[in-house]
């Protein structure tokens, strides 16, 4: 896991690049049928949810990737625990969703091509409502709290663990985050973040235990070096990209709010005194 190209990195927005031709995500078959079971387990690093070849990416790779499961890095009651960080600063937790390239027969063919893997990411924070889409999967937990145990779970729509808005995203090219740690990742890291509530984060934090038995709790990668890679961005990462609104109330940006504030009273401002004068 000594490469130059290693996952995750801290996102610094001002050397992001921004490239108008990255096209927005676009998912296929994401929705599932409640008939349709799930396995859920616990691998003693983290929950994993096996996901059916139905779930694809279908637009804003050059290629079609075919999911492969899913899973969650969090901190503890103490601190966050996202891998990817932004301008410094960690989130709360993150989602992954693994994806391999159609072009190859299998996960385990494509994970040691260049172009193998796809890997969509989103930071999860905690809000004032419940998630009902992380419920699916939070509300199973206490079935699976060692490791090696996994639970059957009926099907939902994964695309609800995502951000609404699958526009907003930086892109680079990185490595799995746990060994064999393969350079074989394109990575999308949406800007946007998805809201769980304080008892649904706490319920992540504090159910599963690990192969010692000891709470499975900060089970992230610190961030590796860039060693000169480019992190590009589907949009202009200036202040105003940080008025984006929250869509359908589950998700916030992870630019701070104190910068959405700062422009807004500076508009404010001129407008009063606009007003004033004239």
């Amino acid at each position: 896991c000594a490469g130059t190209m290693q996952s995750p990195i801290n996102i610094d927005t001002a050397k992001t690049i921004f490239s108008p031709q990255m096209r927005p995500i676009q998912l296929s078959g994401y929705s599932l049928p409640a008939n349709e079971k799930l396995k859920l387990k616990n691998n003693g690093h983290t929950v994993l949810l096996e996901l059916p070849e139905s779930l694809a990416i279908t637009g804003g790779y050059a290629q079609q990737y075919r999911a492969v499961q899913l899973h969650l890095h969090w901190g503890s009651p103490s601190g966050p625990g996202s891998e990817h960080t932004v301008n410094g600063r960690r989130f709360a937790a993150e989602i992954h969703v693994v994806h391999y390239n159609t072009k190859y027969d299998s996960f385990k063919e494509a994970m040691v091509h260049p172009d193998g893997l796809a890997v969509l990411a989103a930071f999860l924070e905690a809000g004032p409502r419940e998630n009902p889409y992380y419920q699916e999967i939070l509300e199973h937990l206490y079935k699976i709290q060692r490791e090696g145990d996994e639970v059957l779970v009926p099907g939902f729509n994964i695309a609800g663990l995502l951000p609404a808005n699958l526009k907003l995203y930086f892109h680079y090219n990185g490595s799995l985050t746990t060994p064999p740690c393969y350079q074989t990742v394109k990575w999308t890291v949406f800007n946007q973040t998805v809201l769980l509530s304080h008892d649904q984060m706490s319920m992540l934090v504090m159910s599963l235990r690990n192969d010692d038995s000891k709470p499975l709790q900060n089970n992230y990668r610190l961030v590796q070096d860039l060693h000169g890679r480019r992190v590009l961005a589907s949009f202009q990462t200036t202040l105003f990209s940080a008025k984006q609104l929250p869509s359908e109330g589950h998700s916030s940006s992870s630019f701070h709010a104190g910068d959405v504030l700062a422009v807004l009273f500076g508009v404010l401002f001129a407008i009063t005194a606009l007003a004033f004068l004239l």
